[in-house]
C-alpha cells in the first residue's frame, strides 16, 4: 500500500516538474569550454574552432541558466545557416537547437526542429527521445491549461450564485 502512495505521489510530482532525461551542464564546464574556444580561436585550424563552437553551444543549450541557454540558442541559429554541413554535422544543431528552445518553453519551435533532426536522421534516437519528452510536455502543460481555465469558470460561477443568493 505505502509503495503505491508513494508511486502515485512521484507521478504527481513528475507530472508537475517536468521530470526529463536531458543532461544538465554547469557553469564550471562552460567557463572551460569557453577557455577552450579562446584557445582555439589563436592560430587553431577552423575546423578545431568548429568543434570547440559546438561543444560550447552543446554545453549552454544543457544549462540551467536561462542566459546560457537563449545565448546557446543565439549561436546554434548562427551556424544554422551555414549552408556548407556534411549530413552528420547537419543533423547536430537543429537537435542542439531544439533542446535550448525545449529548454526555454518554445515546444512548438523545438517540435519543428526535433522534426527536422529526424528528417537527416529518422533512427537518432536522442532526438526520438527528446520529441517523445517535448510531446508529452506539451500534453502536460494543455492539461494544466484546461485545469486553470476550469478552476477560473467555477469560482466565477460560485461568484455569481453567492451574489444571487445574497440579493434574495
Amino acid at each position: 500500500m505505502a509503495d503505491n502512495v508513494g508511486k502515485f505521489f512521484d507521478s504527481v510530482s513528475n507530472f508537475f516538474s517536468g521530470d526529463d532525461q536531458i543532461p544538465w551542464c554547469d557553469r564550471d564546464l562552460i567557463a572551460g569550454i569557453e577557455k577552450e574556444v579562446a584557445d582555439a580561436q589563436n592560430g587553431s585550424p577552423d575546423h578545431v574552432f568548429k568543434e570547440c563552437l559546438m561543444r560550447l553551444s552543446w554545453a549552454l543549450v544543457h544549462s540551467r541558466n536561462p542566459e546560457d541557454v537563449q545565448r546557446g540558442i543565439a549561436m546554434l541559429e548562427e551556424v544554422m545557416r551555414d549552408p556548407t554541413k556534411a549530413p552528420l554535422e547537419a543533423r547536430e544543431p537543429p537537435y542542439l537547437l531544439a533542446v535550448g528552445y525545449y529548454r526555454s518553453g518554445d515546444h512548438t519551435r523545438c517540435r519543428e526542429l526535433v522534426e527536422q533532426s529526424l528528417m537527416i536522421a529518422p533512427d537518432w534516437r536522442q532526438a526520438l527521445n527528446l520529441k517523445k519528452m517535448n510531446e508529452a510536455r506539451i500534453k502536460r502543460d494543455g492539461a494544466i491549461g484546461i485545469g486553470i481555465a476550469a478552476t477560473a469558470v467555477g469560482l466565477l460561477a460560485g461568484g455569481i450564485a453567492a451574489a444571487v443568493a445574497r440579493k434574495k
